[in-house]
């Protein structure tokens, strides 16, 4: 088996491209109307909160907390420690998926400007 050695520091590219990635993965996971399946055994639906997004209560008990899957904050801590670690091992995976995810983060806040200019207009 071959032993690589680890990188004295993270390219600052990666470290931006990974903070981009989670929080989309993150809002996607924990707030997106269309992973809202995925939470459904853990979480209760409340409300439509934003676009494409809903709000979630965890179901409680042992089991079925929620807390995990509705908090973007929490999950943002789980998604950075995997891909850190994912990078450490296998570079050009983890490239490949943060580098898809950052056009997405960038394009959703660009929507969310333009929505806000259009409503500021609308006045």
């Amino acid at each position: 088996m071959r032993k690589t050695k680890l990188p004295d520091r993270q390219d600052p590219w990666d470290v931006l491209f990974a903070a981009a990635a989670t929080f989309r993965l993150s809002r996607l996971l924990s707030k997106g109307s269309v992973t809202s399946p995925i939470r459904a055994p853990f979480t209760r639906y409340k409300s439509a909160t934003g676009p494409a997004e809903v709000s979630e209560r965890p179901r409680g008990g042992k089991i079925r907390s929620g807390e995990f899957v509705t908090c973007p904050f929490c999950l943002s801590v789980w998604l950075t420690t995997t891909i850190t670690g994912a990078h450490l091992l296998w570079p050009n995976a983890p490239r490949a998926v943060t580098s898809s995810l950052t056009p997405l983060a960038v394009a959703d806040a660009m929507q969310l400007g333009y929505d806000c200019l259009v409503q500021k207009n609308s006045e």
